[in-house]
């Protein structure tokens, strides 16, 4: 959700190295620029939208597309903010949903804890899945702050408090617990408490590769808008967004080394899951774009984005919260971060105005009205998930 506004790397590997044929039967190959006359733009996706990984933005992005292309959402029943999670996902838990019916839905994005049987069961064999991941040390970091009032963080003065002695904070048991540990692996429907083996983490790296045709990574988030456009077949403005959901600096700060250490051996499954697909992001670059070109992609984005904030942004940047003049831009504020958001730039015509503002509307906001659009006929309220349905799954890898 969250995104950093210079986070450190691991570094970008150097081309020309060997590149390890990761694709399989079901791994999309980006190939080279897209021949228009060739490439039709994918309008049936799967994101998982794993927490604090810049995935808000993401979802700006899916939302623009599809409401500009009177595409249909998979909608959390009644129009909840989330697809009942932490439970695993079923395709009962989206509004419209009929067992038995041919599927009716182009795009599923909000958040989940991903179980592929049940995804499949709602969307055609066609569908393209795609997910981002952060470095497990600035999720954790982020985390703690955002989703401070929960059970494991509750009572840690700080983030390094709870590090030195886990066990005082920590209950595996806890509903919530995956917020304090491998949040990555849990929303990728993994056990968060399981055992970081060999075996087992080569177990989750295949099942991820079986099921997603492409895995970004938050702190290239051009780099992998980039590879996105490419995979979907969509134009460089379908693409572009600004930062939402991010956070200011006051509760920022840098981490000692022997507490990104920490973190990490905390987070052991979501560090091999990160650094693997970290690693095989720069390898599909390589192979199927190359840095030259990704350079040149990656300055276009950038200056389309600059572009965009001349015209649609008051300050041409984002702003406190306190200082968003319209409250229905106002993001909601959680935890102990302070959410940024944008003020709209007065004096555009009704088009431009229109663009811009889906450009800075925040997810919730924007949820809210698409779900309207949708279902005209309902009216929300207060979006109280429904009664979880009877049919519960588990996945066991």
């Amino acid at each position: 959700m969250e995104r950093e506004s210079s986070p450190s790397k691991i570094a970008a590997p150097q081309a020309g190295g060997a590149v390890e044929d990761i694709k399989g039967d079901n791994w999309q190959t980006v190939g080279s620029s897209p021949d228009e006359a060739a490439c039709k733009p994918k309008t049936h996706i799967v994101f998982l939208k794993v927490h604090k990984s810049a995935s808000s933005t993401v979802m700006n992005i899916l939302f623009r597309f599809g409401e500009t292309r009177n595409l249909t959402f998979a909608f959390p029943f009644d129009g909840a903010s989330q697809l009942f999670y932490p439970h695993y996902f079923t395709a009962e838990f989206v509004e419209g949903f009929v067992a038995g019916q041919a599927s009716q839905f182009n795009i599923l994005c909000h958040h989940m804890r991903f179980l592929p049987t049940e995804v499949q069961r709602m969307m055609p064999s066609t569908t393209f899945y795609f997910a981002i991941l952060r470095n497990p040390v600035h999720l954790m970091e982020s985390s703690f702050t955002y989703y401070k009032g929960t059970s494991a963080f509750f009572h840690a003065k700080s983030l390094e408090e709870f590090l030195q002695q886990p066990s005082r904070f920590y209950k595996a048991g806890e509903s919530d617990s995956q917020y304090a540990k491998n949040l990555m692996t849990f929303d990728f429907g993994f056990n968060h408490n399981g055992e970081a083996s060999a075996k087992h983490v080569q177990l989750m790296l295949q099942a991820i590769k079986t099921a997603f045709n492409l895995i970004l990574i938050s702190e290239y988030f051009d780099e992998s808008m980039v590879l996105l456009k490419e995979a979907l077949c969509w134009d460089l403005d379908s693409i572009v967004s600004f930062p939402l959901n991010s956070r200011d600096g006051s509760t920022r700060a840098p981490l000692p080394d022997f507490t990104v250490e920490k973190i990490k051996n905390w987070n052991k499954l979501d560090w091999e899951i990160y650094t693997h697909f970290n690693q095989t992001f720069w390898e599909k670059i390589d192979r199927d774009i190359g840095r030259e070109r990704m350079g040149q992609e990656v300055r276009a984005l950038q200056k389309r984005r600059e572009q965009l904030a001349r015209t649609c942004l008051q300050e041409g940047d984002s702003v406190a919260p306190e200082e968003i003049k319209d409250q229905s831009l106002l993001p909601l504020q959680y935890g102990q971060a302070r959410i940024l958001g944008y003020n709209l730039k007065s004096g555009l015509d009704k088009k431009t105005e229109q663009m811009c503002r889906r450009l800075i509307t925040p997810e919730l906001q924007y949820s809210r009205s698409l779900y309207s659009r949708q279902f005209p006929q309902k009216a929300l309220k207060g979006h109280k998930p429904a009664p979880l349905p009877r049919k519960h799954n588990r996945r066991t890898v």
